[in-house]
């Protein structure tokens, strides 16, 4: 026979431990006593972190704001011109709806053109 004979079916053959017992399981620390910072230093490290990072902030958000002045700076100083490019705009248009308007009104007695169909002393600008 070349394997061990095997029990009858229904008895069961339970394991034990080896008849000079089983060697001692090594439960002794083996790693050095602090592995890494100490937590003072890692709590250092993290509030040098924050403090760097509200300081990089702080500087962005003055440069922010001077940016933001600059242009709103150049924006007042080109608001004269921005107004007559506006101003030339409008008196264009107002001279084409009034060539347009006499052109279509021509054939109704006592149109007037230039004159306002509101009854009010008011100025509006023109809505674009």
């Amino acid at each position: 026979m070349d394997h061990p004979p095997k029990p009858p079916p229904g008895v069961y053959v339970q394991d034990g431990p080896p008849p000079s017992g089983y060697p001692p399981i090594d439960v002794r620390r083996n790693l050095p006593r602090s592995v890494g910072p100490s937590a003072v230093a890692l709590f250092a490290g993290t509030a040098l972190m924050m403090a760097y990072g509200y300081y990089r902030v702080c500087t962005f958000n003055v440069h922010r704001r001077e940016l933001r002045a600059e242009w709103r700076d150049v924006r007042l100083c080109i608001i004269p011109f921005l107004q007559a490019e506006d101003d030339a705009r409008y008196v264009l248009t107002a001279k084409r709806y009034r060539d347009w308007e006499s052109k279509v009104m021509e054939h109704v007695p006592g149109w007037n053109v230039d004159e306002s169909v509101y009854h009010t002393k008011k100025y509006g600008p023109p809505l674009r």
